[in-house]
C-alpha cells in the first residue's frame, strides 16, 4: 500500500523477520513519539504489529526509518502496510503486552556477544553492573539458548524464576532505556550467580565463593596448568593456558584428542593480531556481534609463545574473542590467551549442565565454573573462514543459528528436512520462512541421536510446528533417513528423498534464491549416488527441479569399505593397483606401506581384484586422503579434513618459498613443465592430461560425461617422488606436489566451466572448504578465462558441507510445491 500525503490517517504495520529480542519495540516507540504519532506496538508470534496514527508525512518518515535503519541486530524480511479507520480514543503511543497465536512465523534471534556499552558498565566501579558476569541489554546477550516458548518474553525464558530488583525492573519497563524488555536483564542483586566445583576435592559440594573470588580462583588454577570447564552461552568450554604446552598436552591426553586443532580465545583484538594475520574482512568478522571462531593464518613471526600442540603441523589457527561478560572478566584477569574447546566427549554433543560435566568429564577437568541460569537450547560455537572477502560458514551455531531464510512464496504446508548423517542440521519451513537449526553433529551415537530429536521438539514447541511432509537423504542407512521413514510411516506423511550431492547444490541455490540452471561442482568425502556408488566428485547442470551429471572422477575401490576411511593407505593401494604390481608397490618410500608386510598388501590386492568387501567410490575427499598418505603426511586419519589441512599447509609453504614462481601464467603445458596434471592454457579443450583424460559415452564432447582419472594422478605423483634423487630435496618436492595437486583440482573446474560458459557456477561440498583450492579456482577462472567472479554464487551463511544439506532438501520440496501450485 502507498501512503498518500496531505492528511491524517491510521495504518497497521505487520513486520516479520528477526524483530524480537533485538530492541525493536523501544526503537519503534522512540520513532513514533519523536514524530508525534499515537498508537501501539506489540510482539506476537507473527513478529511485530504496529498501529500508527498521525500526519501521513510523519508516518512516512517512521516507515522509511524502519526500512533503512532498523536496530543493529534486527532483520526485516517483510513489512506489510494496511490503512485502518482512525481510532479517536488513541491519545499516546504505547508498548502493549505480547500476544500469542497458533501460527508463529517470527524468527528467533541467535545469541549475540556482549556489546561495548555493557562492557563499559561492567568495568565502571561506580556502576551497579561492575564486574557482573551476566550483564546484558537489548543489543546483546543470550536469545535462542534461553528461550522456552514464543513470543520472546521473560516469562518464556530461563530467566523466569529470577525476580528483578527495583532498579532492574525500572530499566526493563522504561521504553527509553537500553534495557527495555531485555529479557535476561539482571544485576548482582537479582540475577544469576557463579559457583565453582573443585573436581580434585573429595567433596562434591559447591564452593561458597563470590563471583570475584571465583574469577581469582580460576586464574590461579590456570596459572598452575589446570584444565577448567566453564559455562558459556550455549554450553560449556574446556579451557587451559594456551601458552602452557604441558597443560595443552594434558588436555589432549585426557580428552583423547590426538591432533585435531584446538580453538584459542584471545584476550582482545591486539592480542589476536599477535597470533594471526588477516584481511580487514577477517578482522571485521572476528570482532562482530556474532563473534565466531574464525580460521586465520598463523603469524610466522608470532609474538606470543603459544603451545605448538594447539594446531600441530598446520598453518591456520581457529581464534575468537571473548563473547560473554564472564569471558571478559576472566581474560582481563588472566591476561593470556586460552584454549577454549567444546566441553564434550569426542563425537558427542556439547554439554550444558554442570552435573553432567562432573559425571562425564570429571576426569578431564580439574574444576567447573557453573552458574544457575539454565541453558534451554544447546548451541556450540560457530566456525567460519573468509574466502575472496566473503564469509564461509563451516559450523553453523552460536551467533548465526537458528538461521532463517525468507521464502518468496507462502507455503501451504509444514516441511521438515532432516539433513545428512554427518554435521547434521534440520530445516523447518512454513509460511514464508525456512529455519536451519544450529549444528547437531554426527549421528553415530545415542546421545547425538537424542539431541537430534530434542532439536525437532524444540522447534515443534516454539512454532507449534507439525510436519506435513518430511524430506531426507537417499542413503537408507543414515540415521536421519531411517528416522524420516519411520515417522512418515507412523504419521502417514509423504516422504521425499533427495540425492546428497544435488542437495549440496540446492542449498546454495536457496541461499541465493536462484531459480535458473547452474553448472555446479559438488566435491566431498562420501554420499550415496543414484547408482548406489559413493559419489563425491560430481559436476552437474542443475536447477531446483532436477540435475544432469556432466563429469566426475573414475571410481576406485574402498578396500574393506569404511575401514579404508580410517586407514587411508587402503585407498592409496587401490589407486596404485591400477598401475603397479605388488612388488613395485612394496619398494615405494611411503611410510604407511613400509609398515605393512607383503602378505597384508597381497591380501588387500586380492580383495581389490575380486571385489571382495569393497565399495566403489569416486570421492575427491578420499583422493585427498590417498595423496596425504603417498606424501607421508599421514598414516591414519586422526580427524576429518586432516589430509586437506596438511596438504594446504605444505602447498602454502611452496608458495611462500617461491618454489611456485609462475604468477603470470599458472597453467603450463604438462609436456614441458612436468607438473602434476596441469592442463595447458592453449590446449584446454583439445589436449587433456592424464588427470583429466576423458572417456566419453558419445562422440559429442560437450554433451558427454567427462571421466577424470585419479589413478593416473597418483602414478604421476609417485613417479615424481621416486625420481627425487636427493633426500634433502624431498621436503621441497613434497610441498610442490601438494600445491600442484590442489591446482590440478582447480583446473578440473576450469576445464568444465570452459565447456559450459553461459552458466553461473556453484562450488560446494566439504572439499571446497579447502581455502587454497577455492581461492586458486577463482583465480584461474578469473585470470585465465576472464570469468567474472560474480558468476560464482556464494554460499553466504549456509555451510557448503553437510550442514547445508537440510536446507537443500527443503528447497527441493518447496520448489516442487510451487511448481505443483503453478500447474493448478
Amino acid at each position: 500500500m502507498t501512503i498518500h500525503s496531505g492528511y491524517r490517517q491510521q495504518v497497521r504495520l505487520n513486520i516479520n523477520g528477526i524483530v524480537q529480542g533485538v530492541g525493536f519495540r523501544p526503537f519503534v516507540y522512540r520513532l513514533a513519539t519523536q514524530s508525534n504519532l499515537v498508537g501501539s506496538v506489540l510482539n506476537n508470534q507473527q513478529g511485530v504489529c504496529i498501529h500508527l496514527q498521525g500526519l501521513n508525512t510523519d508516518i512516512n518518515k517512521v516507515v522509511h526509518q524502519l526500512k533503512v535503519n532498523p536496530p543493529p541486530l534486527a532483520r526485516i524480511d517483510k513489512l506489510l502496510i494496511k490503512e485502518e479507520a482512525i481510532d479517536s480514543s488513541l491519545q499516546h503511543f504505547v508498548i502493549e503486552t505480547s500476544t500469542s497465536s497458533d501460527d508463529a512465523v517470527v524468527s528467533i534471534s541467535a545469541d549475540k556477544s556482549v556489546c561495548g556499552d555493557c562492557l563499559l558498565e561492567m568495568r565502571d566501579p561506580k556502576n551497579r553492573h561492575y564486574q557482573y558476569p551476566f550483564t546484558n541489554c537489548t543489543n546483546c546477550g543470550p536469545r535462542y539458548s534461553i528461550i522456552n516458548n514464543l513470543p520472546y518474553d521473560r516469562i518464556n525464558t530461563s530467566m523466569a524464576n529470577f525476580v528483578m530488583c527495583d532498579e532492574c525492573a525500572y530499566a526493563y519497563n522504561d521504553p527509553l532505556n537500553r534495557r527495555y524488555h531485555a529479557q535476561p536483564v539482571s544485576c548482582p542483586k537479582c540475577g544469576p550467580q557463579l559457583n565453582y566445583i573443585d573436581c580434585t576435592a573429595n567433596s562434591n559440594s559447591f564452593s561458597a565463593l563470590t563471583n570475584q573470588q571465583i574469577i581469582s580462583k580460576i586464574v590461579s588454577e590456570l596459572n598452575n596448568g589446570k584444565v577448567i570447564a566453564i559455562k558459556g552461552l550455549g554450553g560449556f568450554h574446556i579451557i587451559c593456558d594456551a601458552t602452557n604446552d604441558i597443560a595443552v598436552k594434558r588436555l589432549r591426553q585426557r580428552k583423547h584428542r590426538k591432533a585435531k586443532p584446538l580453538a584459542v580465545m584471545a584476550t582482545d583484538l591486539p592480542n589476536a593480531r599477535q597470533m594471526v594475520e588477516g584481511t580487514p574482512k577477517e578482522w571485521q568478522i572476528l570482532s562482530s556481534a556474532e563473534n565466531p571462531i574464525t580460521l586465520m593464518k598463523k603469524r610466522s613471526d608470532m609474538e606470543i609463545n603459544l603451545s605448538p600442540s594447539l594446531a600441530p603441523d598446520i598453518d591456520t589457527l581457529g581464534i575468537f574473542l571473548p563473547y560473554t561478560p564472564l569471558h571478559h572478566l576472566l581474560v582481563e584477569a588472566f591476561r593470556k590467551p586460552l584454549v577454549a574447546t567444546s566441553a564434550n566427549i569426542s563425537g558427542l554433543p556439547i554439554i550444558t549442565d554442570g552435573n553432567e560435566i562432573k559425571q562425564k568429564l570429571g576426569e578431564v577437568v580439574d574444576g567447573i565454573v557453573d552458574h544457575n541460569r539454565p541453558i534451554v537450547n544447546a548451541c556450540d560455537d560457530s566456525v567460519v573462514q573468509v574466502i575472496d572477502d566473503k564469509i564461509q560458514v563451516i559450523r553453523l551455531a552460536r551467533g548465526y543459528a537458528p538461521l532463517s531464510i525468507p521464502l518468496s512464496n507462502k507455503l501451504q504446508h509444514h516441511l521438515l528436512a532432516v539433513g545428512a548423517q554427518q554435521k547434521n542440521t534440520q530445516c523447518f519451513a512454513f509460511n514464508e520462512n525456512a529455519f536451519v537449526s544450529p549444528h547437531i553433529g554426527d549421528l553415530h551415537n545415542l546421545e547425538t541421536n537424542q539431541y537430534f530429536e530434542q532439536t525437532i521438539n524444540t522447534f515443534r514447541r516454539l512454532y507449534q510446528f507439525t510436519p506435513e511432509q518430511i524430506i531426507a537423504d537417499k542413503h537408507p542407512e543414515y540415521t536421519s533417513s531411517q528416522w524420516a521413514k519411520s515417522q512418515a510411516n507412523e504419521q502417514k506423511l509423504p516422504l521425499a528423498n533427495v540425492q546428497h550431492h544435488y542437495a549440496h547444490v540446492l542449498s546454495v541455490l536457496a541461499a541465493n534464491n536462484y531459480d535458473k540452471q547452474v553448472l555446479a561442482f559438488s566435491f566431498d568425502g562420501t554420499g550415496l549416488g543414484d547408482d548406489n556408488q559413493l559419489w563425491g566428485s560430481e559436476c552437474m547442470l542443475a536447477d531446483a527441479h532436477n540435475f544432469e551429471i556432466k563429469a566426475h572422477f573414475r571410481t576406485f575401490k574402498l578396500i574393506g569399505g569404511e575401514q579404508a576411511i580410517k586407514q587411508p593407505v587402503r585407498i592409496l593401494l587401490a589407486l596404485l593397483f591400477d598401475t603397479m604390481s605388488v612388488d613395485e608397490i612394496m619398494t615405494l618410500p611411503i611410510n604407511a606401506i613400509q609398515q605393512m608386510d607383503k602378505s597384508t598388501v597381497n591380501n588387500l590386492h586380492n580383495m581389490w581384484l575380486n571385489n571382495s568387501a569393497c565399495i566403489e567410490c569416486r570421492s575427491v575427499g578420499r583422493i585427498f586422503d590417498a595423496v596425504a598418505v603417498a606424501l607421508n603426511l599421514i598414516i591414519e586419519n586422526d580427524f576429518e579434513a586432516q589430509a586437506g589441512m596438511l596438504i594446504s599447509t605444505h602447498a602454502n609453504m611452496a608458495i611462500e618459498t617461491e618454489q611456485y614462481n609462475d604468477a603470470n601464467n599458472l597453467i603450463s603445458a604438462p609436456s614441458t613443465s612436468g607438473k602434476l596434471s596441469i592442463i595447458s592454457n592453449e590446449d584446454l579443450i583439445n589436449d587433456v592430461t592424464p588427470l583429466t583424460k576423458t572417456k566419453t559415452k558419445t562422440k559429442t564432447k560437450t554433451k558427454s560425461i567427462q571421466i577424470f582419472e585419479p589413478s593416473q594422478l597418483i602414478y604421476q605423483l609417485i613417479t615424481r617422488l621416486i625420481n627425487t634423487k636427493n633426500s634433502n630435496d624431498l621436503p621441497d618436492v613434497t610441498n610442490q606436489l601438494c600445491l600442484e595437486f590442489i591446482e590440478s583440482l582447480s583446473q578440473v573446474v576450469c576445464y568444465m566451466a570452459k565447456l559450459y560458459p553461459s552458466y553461473k557456477l556453484i562450488l560446494c561440498g566439504g572439499v571446497f572448504q579447502n581455502k587454497l583450492l577455492y581461492e586458486m579456482t577463482l583465480q584461474h577462472l578469473n585470470r585465465h578465462f576472464n570469468y567474472s567472479l560474480d558468476k560464482v554464487l556464494p554460499s553466504k551463511l549456509v555451510p557448503i558441507n553437510d550442514a547445508g544439506i537440510s536446507l537443500g532438501q527443503i528447497w527441493y520440496a518447496y520448489q516442487q510445491l510451487n511448481k505443483s501450485q503453478t500447474r493448478h
